[in-house]
């Protein structure tokens, strides 16, 4: 597996690494119409491109095939991070993290923050990400939970 920077060439298979991650891996933790709201909160392609590409984004790579992805931006906030269904618990989101924060570190941000889904809480409580804050948020009329979540990188 090699993680490498986003390509726009990237972005179909991105768009739909997310929508299938959501539907068939967080289904464990929300109900389908809270689900069908998260991904349906603009999939329009060249909105996407403009996102990802206004980040660090990463992708991680397996025999040509996308597996995951990641973004940074440039205040330490990890925006969306997610891991193929098929590959889930196969060490991919460890290395997407691991590219994130040695890009973090370089740019010297202090700490690197995300909300994280009831999903990949525990992922990110694994590699010493202490939750902030339960909070919920509202897309298209469903209420969805969520953890502020954050890591130092150097001690201030």
């Amino acid at each position: 597996m090699k993680v490498r920077r986003y390509e726009i060439g990237d972005t179909a298979e991105i768009m739909q690494l997310f929508y299938e991650t959501i539907h068939e891996v967080n289904i464990r933790d929300y109900t389908k119409p809270q689900l069908d709201a998260w991904t349906s909160v603009n999939m329009d392609v060249d909105v996407w491109i403009s996102s990802l590409k206004s980040k660090f984004t990463y992708v991680a790579e397996e025999e040509n095939k996308i597996v995951g992805f990641g973004e940074l931006e440039t205040n330490g906030h990890i925006d969306r991070f997610y891991c193929h269904k098929d590959f889930q618990g196969q060490g991919v989101g460890t290395k997407i993290l691991e590219q994130i924060v040695l890009t973090a570190k370089s740019l010297e941000i202090p700490k690197l923050f995300v909300e994280a889904s009831i999903t990949a809480k525990p992922f990110f409580e694994r590699r010493e990400f202490l939750v902030v804050k339960k909070q919920e948020v509202e897309r298209r009329g469903q209420k969805l939970i969520n953890f502020v979540m954050e890591k130092l990188l150097f001690q201030g």
